[in-house]
């Protein structure tokens, strides 16, 4: 049987470390629960969160040590938003949504099983997720708080809701304007960033309005990122299919702000990010960085 990740530091690591420690716990912890199981749907599942930057992980972690909780109590919540937002990748890259053959670097779940394991595991990994962000060791209140706001980040008044605007988007008569694609993307890419931003203020029932700014500027640089690698990046380094939404005229940041002008909002997003961060000192130096990794990363 798989074994529980022993996680015992507090102390503040480099942000390169801090992922991969993120994915490296959160993907054990995801074992444990599926220990035992001998299906596709499970084998389709560890497959599905496996080789991402687990940075949604991450920001729950590394939220949770900036208040002082072992990163251990806070791991349920951190493989609970890496189940969720795979679960959201899988079901995103299905032919009757993206219809996509890649994501990150290897066959999409449908690609290497079929589209009925495809869409069981990511229903799967979506029950998984509230399974997992209940075993979160805090107050009971806290707890619920947690489960409660990742329903509503992830469901039709956040994630599920952006993707819907999104797909509807493609067949309108007009383009979306800089509004309407911020909104989207605040559901669509945003809620789930944010969530996981604000997981150690939740869990110590603490103030979350510099968290809250944080990852809501992150998560808009996030997508806006996105969308200049889509215009200017590699496939094979991105680890998925770019120029789609060019091709298939979507309005986008780069499209309405033009290449240079989306790079300088995502700037603008990240410093609005750290400063919001300056309550923390340099306890949170670590989250700006991930701030400004985000704009800087090639996939």
């Amino acid at each position: 049987m798989a074994e529980l990740p022993r996680i015992t530091a507090l102390d503040r690591r480099p942000l390169s470390d801090a992922l991969a420690h993120a994915g490296q716990v959160t993907q054990a912890r995801i074992g444990f629960a599926l220990s035992g199981l001998d299906s596709p749907v499970a084998a389709a599942m560890h497959y599905a969160v496996a080789g991402g930057k687990s940075l949604r992980a991450f920001l729950a972690l590394e939220s949770a040590r900036l208040h002082d909780i072992n990163p251990a109590a806070a791991v349920g919540a951190a493989a609970a938003i890496e189940c969720l937002h795979a679960y959201s990748l899988v079901h995103d890259d299905l032919p009757c949504m993206d219809d996509d053959d890649l994501r990150r670097g290897q066959p999409t779940v449908h690609r290497k099983w079929d589209e009925a394991t495809a869409v069981l595991a990511g229903d799967a990994l979506q029950a998984l997720a509230f399974e997992l962000v209940c075993q979160a060791e805090c107050s009971a209140r806290a707890r619920l708080n947690l489960a409660m706001t990742l329903a509503n980040a992830s469901g039709v008044r956040g994630m599920v809701g952006g993707q819907a605007a999104d797909i509807a988007a493609e067949t309108a008569n007009a383009p979306l304007g800089l509004d309407d694609i911020i909104a989207l993307q605040a559901g669509k890419t945003g809620a789930l960033i944010s969530w996981s931003a604000l997981v150690g203020a939740r869990m110590a029932e603490a103030e979350r309005g510099p968290l809250s700014i944080y990852g809501q500027a992150l998560g808009l640089a996030f997508q806006i990122a996105d969308d200049v690698l889509d215009e200017t990046g590699d496939a094979t380094v991105v680890g998925k299919a770019v120029g789609k939404d060019a091709a298939a005229g979507k309005a986008t940041f780069v499209s309405l702000l033009g290449l240079d002008g989306a790079k300088s909002r995502a700037g603008d997003l990240v410093q609005e990010a750290c400063d919001a961060l300056s309550v923390y000192g340099g306890n949170a130096d670590t989250l700006k960085d991930a701030a400004r990794f985000v704009i800087a990363r090639t996939h």
